[in-house]
């Protein structure tokens, strides 16, 4: 009898010799048959599922390799295509190359050359409608990645090969080095038409983690800052905190070592440095709290300072719109928005700051201190000219 795998073969050889009789003429049968090797050939390339040897032939009794951390990456933000992240450009059908290296998995493949392709920017756009497919993280030409570039010219060199997405797309678009060389030589609270907002972009992690090392945020002169963020081992990478497939954080990892209900809630410093004194409450807490004073601030040195009500919309970019009648609404034109332009150096230093840390949900996490230096610091400078005394408010670097 033959093999199962010779009689699937000659059965396709066969469909396939008589479709291509149909709409032509008659081949002689010698030229139409495949030689032995070639049915060999074909025979070694087969790889047939094998059913079970007993029913019932249900789903859920198919097993599927890695059916668990598929299942766990559907459920993600990763593979989420209806989310802004993949859809933004579904109306122009493509996506400009300089943001195809994250928002595509193709894109990022193309980016860091893992295709074949040559590494670099693409001159072409990448087709809409892929994510963060498996194949972006899971691809053997990740090792030949040695080092990431941050947007502050740092070269970070790659501990393990699954840093390598998580460094590239977790770095932001912008750092301190880009609005240093915007209002070089400019003066300090004079609205300068050339300014414009600088946006650090978003889900800044990698960039907040690397602290004053990786130099992401606006750092003032004669600053010093805190740099990477150490965790106590075994704690040394993102996929040490996160699930990689479902991206959660795995909160019993955490709460082995710290004693609190939830990560939001973890605290190991004794200082308050958002003045309040409570130090029940999570760092987390400080942080957000002093993000708002700096927030209240720079908004007020808008209006008084650089002359325009400035009002912010997390959902419009750029975010930052005129209010020219202080009636707490961007002003509009043409039915639309309109965009902030009365930016100060040191309006723009402070909003840079402020929208880096908050664009960090982790950022307590990942590196409390950076955080808190980088509003102190912004806040510090906008003081004096808003009549505020740091001491008297209480909050600390």
């Amino acid at each position: 009898m033959p093999s199962p795998i010779r009689f699937l073969a000659s059965l396709a050889v066969g469909f396939s010799a008589a479709l291509t009789c149909l709409p032509a003429k008659a081949q002689d049968a010698q030229t139409a048959a495949p030689a032995a090797t070639e049915i060999q050939q074909l025979e070694e390339a087969l790889t047939p599922y094998v059913m079970p040897k007993s029913g019932p032939f249900r789903p859920d009794r198919i097993a599927i390799t890695q059916a668990a951390a598929i299942a766990a990456w559907a459920g993600s933000p990763h593979a989420n295509a209806s989310s802004e992240s993949f859809a933004h450009w579904n109306r122009e059908g493509e996506i400009p190359p300089v943001c195809a290296s994250c928002h595509s998995g193709a894109g990022f493949r193309e980016f860091h050359g893992l295709d074949g392709s040559a590494p670099g920017m693409s001159k072409i756009p990448t087709p809409t409608g892929g994510v963060v497919d498996c194949e972006t993280c899971h691809n053997a030409n990740l090792a030949q990645i040695a080092e990431i570039r941050f947007p502050s010219g740092l070269m970070h060199p790659v501990a393990t090969v699954g840093e390598a997405p998580c460094l590239t797309c977790h770095q932001g678009r912008a750092a301190g080095t880009n609005v240093a060389k915007a209002v070089a030589d400019k003066d300090d609270d004079t609205p300068d038409a050339e300014l414009g907002f600088i946006n650090p972009h978003y889900a800044v992690a990698a960039a907040s983690w690397l602290g004053g090392y990786g130099a992401s945020g606006y750092h003032y002169p004669g600053k010093e800052y805190s740099g990477r963020f150490f965790h106590a081992r075994p704690v040394t990478t993102c996929a040490s905190c996160h699930e990689p497939h479902s991206l959660k954080v795995a909160e019993e990892a955490c709460l082995t070592c710290h004693q609190e209900s939830a990560t939001g809630d973890i605290r190991l410093s004794r200082l308050s440095y958002d003045g309040s004194g409570d130090l029940t409450k999570g760092i987390s807490a400080d942080i957000a709290a002093n993000a708002g004073v700096l927030k209240q601030m720079f908004t007020e040195y808008a209006a008084k300072v650089a002359g325009t009500a400035m009002v912010y919309d997390g959902h419009r970019y750029p975010y930052f719109f005129a209010d020219a009648n202080n009636d707490g609404r961007a002003d509009e034109k043409d039915g639309k928005p309109v965009v902030y332009k009365s930016w100060t150096p040191r309006l723009l230093k402070a909003v840079f700051n402020w929208k880096f840390v908050t664009s960090d949900a982790g950022i307590y996490a990942h590196n409390p201190h950076y955080a808190l230096e980088l509003l102190y610091d912004s806040i510090e400078d906008l003081a004096d000219l808003m009549n505020r005394d740091l001491a008297a408010m209480g909050i600390h670097r």
